[in-house]
């Protein structure tokens, strides 16, 4: 049985814990906040911009695309969706796992054909171990989303897609539903499927479309695609964010719930010897007393 020492000494160590997990919660919850108000914000202008594409596409109009040509995919491109820090739950761990899933289906294209683009530190070392080598470091994408950084690695990936020199573009993120829910998401980022634009509330399917656009309609959709795959990423981005905050909060918490109970028992230990200590001091002294 450990002395009271021992006893005092992990019930100090354990508060040193909590309270380092505690402080590192509300962080988690501060930042939390300030990403879901980076999400509200945003959602509007993509909800706007998916309307007005789906808006265009529902005349049966005949839109032909670089971003949208489908072909025999031999070489493709993985854009990986990571936090820069641990202590965020199993957040990055199911990261890497999809992305080894996602990376055995493409194993017979063979490694040097398979292009890794990590948004994160974490995944960035991960990938690093496997033996792939990233195309460049986004880690201040991971930690602080800005347009700019996002829509400059969109159009790095357009331009590779275009170029023909990767047949397919991936990502892999996390989607951020709700404080308790953040959905691990593998999609399609190229070619685009025009045909599929997610779908907004009732009213708004029964929209006019009644639009003068110069100089042409396809000219207008030519445009307007560079554009929402630029959003694409930067929501992929702030999605990842927000989860990522939002598994760090969780995270500490159960920390912080674990290390109150521990301080509990441990103190329940350290009384119940402190009495038993006390109890066999009386004990001898009363049994001194009558010899």
């Amino acid at each position: 049985m450990a002395s009271l020492k021992e006893v005092k000494t992990r019930i100090n160590s354990v508060q040193s814990t909590r309270k380092i997990t505690s402080a590192m919660k509300m962080v988690a919850s501060a930042k939390l906040h300030k990403a879901q108000g980076a999400i509200e914000h945003m959602l509007p202008y993509q909800r706007q911009l998916n309307k007005i594409l789906r808006n265009f596409l529902s005349g049966d109009l005949s839109i032909e695309s670089p971003y949208m040509s489908e072909r025999e995919v031999k070489r493709v491109a993985i854009v990986l969706f990571s936090s820069n820090s641990s202590l965020c739950g199993a957040f990055n761990a199911n990261v890497i796992k999809m992305f080894l899933h996602t990376v055995g289906e493409y194993r017979k294209l063979g490694q040097d054909n398979i292009l890794i683009y990590p948004i994160g530190r974490k995944v960035e070392e991960a990938v690093k171990k496997m033996g792939f080598f990233p195309k460049g470091s986004y880690q201040q994408l991971s930690d602080k989303p800005t347009y700019q950084e996002a829509s400059a690695l969109a159009e790095h990936l357009m331009e590779l897609f275009v170029s023909k020199e990767v047949d397919r573009v991936e990502l892999i993120y996390h989607h951020f539903k709700s404080m308790g829910v953040q959905e691990l998401v593998r999609e399609k980022y190229l070619p685009i499927d025009l045909t599929y634009i997610e779908q907004e509330q009732e009213e708004e399917k029964q929209a006019v479309n009644d639009y003068i656009v110069e100089p042409s309609v396809e000219q207008f959709i030519a445009d307007l695609i560079p554009t929402v795959l630029c959003q694409k990423i930067f929501t992929a981005a702030v999605d990842s964010n927000a989860s990522e905050h939002a598994a760090r909060t969780l995270a500490m918490q159960v920390a912080t719930d674990n290390a109150n109970e521990l301080i509990q028992d441990l103190t329940k230990q350290y009384n119940k010897g402190r009495q038993q200590a006390i109890t066999n001091e009386l004990l001898d002294i009363i049994g001194g007393s009558m010899k």
